[in-house]
Order: C-alpha cells, then sequence, then structure tokens
C-alpha cells in the first residue's frame, strides 16, 4: 500500500515538471523563429535557442530531395539537411527516380585541412632551415629568409604568382614531402589549388599575387587570417558542406564554392560539359551571394 502511494506521487510530480517544462519552453520560444527543420528549445539558463528536430515525423508524403535522397515528408528532409549542414531543397514530389553515377561526381578541391597542411609544413621547414647550422644565405631569422626565397623566384614584377610559388616549394620538395594523393597527375593539380589558396590566405588586394609583405605573412606562423565560410541563400555553411546547382554538386573549400561543370539535361542521357564560360558565370553567381552576405 505504502508502495503504490510512493509512486503515484513519483508519477504526479514528474508529469507536472514536464508540463511545467514545455510551458517554460513555449514561453521562452514564443517570440523565436526557427528555419524549417529546427525547433526552439529553453536552455538551461532559461535562454531561447534553434537546434535540429530531434523526432522524426513518421507520416508519409515522400519527397525528392536535391542530393538525391528520397524521404518519407518535407520535414524529414529539412531535419536532415540542418543535422549534416548540408543545403537541401525538395527537388520533386514522390520517390527519387535513378541518375547515372555520373551527377555524383564531386569536384577536386583543397580543403581548409589541406591548406593548413601545407602552410604548416612549410613554415615547419623554413625554421629547421634558420636554425641549421649550413644555410647558404646567412639569415638570421625566418623573415630574411623568407624575404631572400621571394627574391630568388621573383620573376621582377615584386610579385610572387602561383607558378613561382609552386617553384619556390620545388625547391625543397623531398623535405616537404608534398603528397596528397597517390596518383601523380592528382597530386599535382591538388598541389596547384592549395597554393592558390595559400596565395589568396594573404592577398590583400586579390590581384591572386603575393607582394614581399604578403608572401612573409602568409608563412609567418603569427598571421592568423580571419576564417571564411561559403554563404548561401542567407545561410553560412563550414568547410566540406555540399550543396547542388541543377545536376552538378558543389563543394565548400576555404570559403568558396567550388562546382563540377556538367550541363544539365531534362531528356535521359548523359550530361555533356558546359563550356568554360557557362561554367565561370554560374559559380560567380553562386560565389556572389556570399560575397554580398560578407558586405
Amino acid at each position: 500500500m505504502y508502495l503504490s502511494t510512493v509512486t503515484k506521487y513519483l508519477h504526479f510530480v514528474t508529469s507536472h515538471l514536464s508540463s511545467l517544462f514545455v510551458c517554460q519552453d513555449q514561453s521562452v520560444c514564443a517570440r523565436t523563429s526557427c528555419g524549417a527543420g529546427r525547433e526552439c528549445v529553453s536552455t538551461d539558463r532559461g535562454e531561447p535557442i534553434c537546434r535540429c528536430l530531434q523526432v522524426k515525423l513518421l507520416y508519409k508524403h515522400w519527397v525528392c530531395g536535391s542530393n538525391g535522397r528520397s524521404y518519407r515528408n518535407h520535414c524529414e528532409l529539412h531535419r536532415d539537411a540542418c543535422v549534416t549542414h548540408t543545403k537541401i531543397h525538395v527537388e520533386h514530389k514522390g520517390h527519387c527516380l535513378e541518375k547515372t553515377a555520373k551527377t555524383d561526381v564531386s569536384p577536386m578541391v583543397c580543403f581548409l585541412s589541406d591548406r593548413d597542411w601545407l602552410r604548416n609544413r612549410v613554415i615547419q621547414w623554413i625554421q629547421e632551415e634558420v636554425e641549421s647550422d649550413n644555410v647558404s644565405s646567412n639569415a638570421s631569422s625566418a623573415h630574411d629568409l623568407l624575404q631572400t626565397y621571394f627574391k630568388t623566384y621573383d620573376n621582377g614584377d615584386s610579385q610572387l604568382d602561383s607558378k613561382e610559388f609552386l617553384n619556390f616549394l620545388k625547391h625543397n620538395e623531398m623535405a616537404l614531402n608534398l603528397t596528397y594523393s597517390e596518383t601523380e597527375e592528382t597530386n599535382l593539380l591538388l598541389k596547384s589549388l592549395c597554393v592558390d589558396a595559400l596565395i589568396e590566405l594573404s592577398d590583400e588586394n586579390a590581384d591572386w599575387k603575393l607582394s614581399s609583405a604578403e608572401f612573409i605573412n602568409c608563412l609567418t606562423s603569427t598571421y592568423h587570417p580571419p576564417e571564411r565560410q561559403c554563404a548561401l541563400e542567407d545561410e553560412v555553411f563550414e568547410d566540406g558542406a555540399e550543396t547542388r546547382m541543377d545536376c552538378n554538386k558543389c563543394v565548400c573549400a576555404c570559403g568558396n564554392w567550388v562546382c563540377t561543370a556538367l550541363t544539365c539535361t531534362k531528356t535521359e542521357g548523359e550530361e555533356e560539359e558546359m563550356t568554360e564560360e557557362e561554367w565561370n558565370r554560374r559559380v560567380a553567381e553562386l560565389n556572389a551571394l556570399q560575397m554580398d552576405t560578407h558586405h
């Protein structure tokens, strides 16, 4: 009898506390609007915060997402977009149709981790060379040694472009051990992409060339450039996030959207590659969105 009374009492307290928390959440979140696939909850401090939906809704109203996946309903699609930090929109109602594997090809990119790995390797190499006893340039600091290298590989215009930067890296390629891929062709391409990303890192006037000061900043450990993210439709995405532009896959890499270059056709058959002009225009439109967001 006593245990039964205690059990009923605990059930009473628990149910009332649960109702209290729900009412608190509703009160705190009354003026907070969260995006699709998100819900507002109250923090321990009683502040509203948006989070991805915790519970899947099981009603069936199938839709096809822009990522080629079928979802039971719109809510499940938006919840997946929130959880995976991926931009997904509804392509059409119903299940997704089978697509050729070609449309799922990812563009080749240099991610932030690749760029920073390359930068740290070069900074380490420069520091080791300064501390070495057999430095031919007699440089007493990393600054002096970088200044010497800049003059060595500059073609006379007082700027280093990507080709000259690559030549600088080849100076001590064995020590740097710059290997991104098992395939030599892929390795060279990724190295070039990461050099471009390094140049963009400290290129203050956005001319895709580094002055002496910009070059030294780029390879100085105390220089911390602002982190860049990709923007799309008033949302900000981290490095590695993916979205689609028609049948093309776009990847966020070092603050830029990089997309494949397929021509999307509505009829059956394989996609053809679009012209370079068309590709550049479409990617520029995508990246223009994030420029507007930054300003």
